[in-house]
């Protein structure tokens, strides 16, 4: 079957943008017709598709909006086949967005052109994607309204699970989860949820801190409560805080090619190969721009899911980059103006209960991202790389399942990880009280027995009796026993 929009531009022009996903083909429908796998378009609608540009309007038409493949094919389509299409249409609302966007990624302006009408229109489908405000560009009548800016830019679709998750209003859930807690249990809340948090980042990068270090990080994340303006000298002295290794600090952005890789020997075991170090500075400057308005613009658990993932895929330093965008997380609720104070959504804890999923988030633009590079094993720990696209790669990518992902993750942190702690911390003060006030048991030892109790699903164990039984006497272990019941039946 015939290949059309974003699968024949890629096919037919051998592009190395990532292959669409889904694929729009010739098939025996009456109409165009959804599938899983892609898009089923009759012969009336196919036989419209003669030219490269024909392609392009069919793939903004029914297929949406694919920055990285139109950044690599749009510079193909003859200028001239363009200045027709808007002298037929002027009007039309795809033909102008097309227009909007050749002129962009071929950097020059269309010339001869007829005077553009019509209402504005949007880049990028409000019901399809989440979308920003937007900037106009009156020469086109056209709004650009993608997450980012024309020179880097990602897409997040309004699926299902997104709709929902966005509809649940986590942070709002979260304040009025807080907000109903007694002073003393929200703070005892918060302080378990920085050093979790905190235990958490770093044991997603198989680290463990010292406790100077895991101080220094809970700081840090206090730190995000600030909302700074992120910029290099910041991010520097982020990475600073997180490392271990001393000699792993960083001065400024990385001037040398990074990589990650599993456990496989040779070249099959780089698992992905973040842009070249001359690329880092304008990417970063393009992203931090993001992460310092979007946040007031759009709903801050999409924006902090995505300048977390962004962060990681351009992989700034050396080292430490999975710490810092867990970090840039929190910034971005904070920036927000809609969180911040003091409160913290553990989402490394939801996030290394999920480590598979994580994965897959970060994989759905690795992998493609992999295979953007030529990788040779010289040795040891010595690598060849040569990058065989362009930068479109980096600049324009689909942070849907990331976006997905940081819902979740953020939904987690709330249901299952803040609510059942403060959960915990309540069953403790009434167990601890009521056994408090029949015995003369020291404070210490009394915590100990309380917390493993909890921890042991209302046992005290055999050898926790035996190891205080010569301070703590057996109806102590009795009686936190039944307070636990009595909690548990009440």
């Amino acid at each position: 079957m015939s290949l059309l929009g974003y699968a024949y531009l890629h096919a037919h022009l051998k592009l190395t943008a990532f292959e669409p996903v889904t694929h729009a083909r010739l098939g025996a429908v009456t109409r165009v017709t959804v599938r899983t796998n892609g898009l089923l378009v009759p012969a009336q609608v196919a036989s419209k598709t003669q030219t490269l540009l024909d392609h392009v309007l069919f793939a903004l038409k029914h297929e949406g909006v694919n920055l990285q493949v139109l950044a690599q094919a749009l510079p193909k389509v003859p200028a001239h086949d363009l200045v027709v299409g808007i002298h037929a249409a002027p009007t039309g609302a795809y033909i102008r967005v097309a227009c909007f966007l050749w002129e962009f990624f071929n950097g020059t302006q269309l010339q001869g052109l007829p005077v553009i009408s019509g209402p504005t229109v949007d880049v990028f489908d409000v019901s399809r994607y989440i979308t920003a405000k937007g900037t106009r560009n009156a020469r086109w009548r056209v709004n650009f309204n993608g997450l980012g800016s024309l020179s880097y830019c990602v897409t997040v679709q309004r699926t299902p699970a997104i709709e929902a998750l966005l509809a649940a209003d986590i942070l709002s859930s979260a304040h009025r989860f807080v907000a109903a807690l007694a002073p003393m249990a929200a703070e005892r809340a918060m302080s378990w949820a920085y050093l979790h948090e905190t235990q958490s980042s770093f044991a997603i990068e198989k680290e463990l801190p010292s406790h100077t270090k895991a101080e220094a990080f809970v700081a840090l994340l206090k730190q995000a409560s600030q909302a700074e303006l992120l910029d290099e000298s910041y991010l520097v002295a982020l990475q600073n805080v997180c490392m271990t290794n001393p000699l792993d600090l960083a001065a400024e952005y990385r001037h040398q090619q990074n990589w990650l890789r599993g456990p496989l020997r040779g070249a099959v075991g780089v698992t992905y190969v973040p842009p070249p170090p001359e690329w880092v500075p304008g990417l970063m400057d393009d992203l931090l721009a993001f992460a310092n308005d979007a946040p007031k613009q759009i709903d801050p658990l999409v924006c902090a899911a995505v300048v977390s993932f962004a962060f990681v895929f351009i992989h700034p330093f050396m080292d430490g980059n999975g710490r810092l965008s867990r970090f840039l997380f929190h910034h971005a609720l904070c920036r927000s103006g809609q969180w911040g104070n003091g409160l913290l959504l553990p989402v490394s804890v939801a996030m290394k209960r999920n480590e598979d999923q994580y994965l897959a988030a970060l994989q759905s633009f690795s992998r493609p991202a992999r295979q953007a590079w030529d990788v040779t094993w010289l040795g040891d720990d010595e690598f060849d790389f040569r990058f065989k696209s362009d930068a479109s790669v980096y600049r324009y990518w689909d942070a849907t399942a990331c976006v997905a992902f940081g819902l979740e993750m953020a939904q987690q942190a709330l249901n299952i990880d803040l609510k059942d702690e403060a959960e915990f911390l309540a069953q403790f003060d009434v167990i601890f009280k009521a056994v408090d006030e029949r015995f003369d048991v020291r404070g210490n030892d009394l915590t100990n027995l309380v917390l493993a109790c909890l921890q042991n699903n209302g046992k005290v164990s055999a050898n926790r009796r035996k190891k205080f039984a010569d301070t703590v006497p057996d109806l102590v272990f009795d009686a936190i026993e039944a307070e636990w019941l009595s909690l548990l039946r009440s």
